[in-house]
């Protein structure tokens, strides 16, 4: 059975020039938003870890119990 990339191979084989191009550029977009999918996912964990002496420490514990109505 084909993989997924073989499938769409074989699909883009069949279209027209004018059309393989637009889903070419699909792909890249794709590729191109889960790239900064990860890259947001790097950052906020290194946020976390940069800022976990600052959100969890003994003299902050008093924020914890404030109501955020």
């Amino acid at each position: 059975m084909p993989n997924t990339a073989e499938i769409i191979y074989e699909a883009a084989r069949q279209l027209p020039d004018g059309l393989a191009i637009e889903a070419l550029h699909y792909i890249e977009y794709l590729r191109q938003r889960a790239d900064e999918r990860n890259t947001t996912l790097d950052l906020i964990a290194a946020q976390q870890a940069s800022m976990n002496h600052t959100w969890h420490n003994p003299d902050d514990e008093v924020w914890n119990d404030i109501s955020t109505r």
